[in-house]
């Protein structure tokens, strides 16, 4: 069952400051509460981010396609992940506010069984939710 989650938050940060942190494609460990260890190998399209989640809950591997600095716009897709997904993609999106703030558009598309398919949205619609709370608290400091 394909399944499209989008997570959307403006936050109290530049659109400039919250793209450049999100094209950098690290801190996910300190963003996400989830998150113990965030690490990443390479730059650019075919960069690759290996994470591990608190409490041993898993290994996650994301693969970067495309960072479009113009349209601020960051695409990864995850081939390992210890959720009940068949096929996992992040979008990430910066948009500039009328007052010049960020929003943060990050959509979660993914294919999964029907059964999973609510509890697998659930879960994302949290994490990254928190993990843009994260973001703006770090980028506030």
């Amino acid at each position: 069952m394909h399944t499209k989650q989008p997570i959307t938050k403006k936050i109290n940060v530049t659109a400039a400051a919250a793209w450049d942190a999100i094209s950098k494609i690290g801190r996910l460990d300190i963003w996400f509460p989830i998150l113990d260890t965030c690490r990443v190998e390479g730059t650019g399209p075919g960069a690759r981010r290996y994470m591990t989640i608190a409490n041993n809950g898993g290994e996650i591997q994301d693969v970067i396609m495309e960072i479009d600095h113009a349209g601020k716009r960051l695409v990864y897709v995850r081939p390992v992940s210890p959720f009940p997904v068949l096929q996992y993609q992040g979008t990430v999106e910066v948009f500039e506010s009328y007052d010049g703030l960020a929003v943060v558009v990050w959509t979660i598309d993914f294919e999964s069984t029907p059964e999973n398919s609510a509890s697998v949205a659930e879960l994302v619609k949290g994490a990254i939710g928190d993990g843009i709370d994260g973001m703006e608290a770090d980028l506030s400091r």
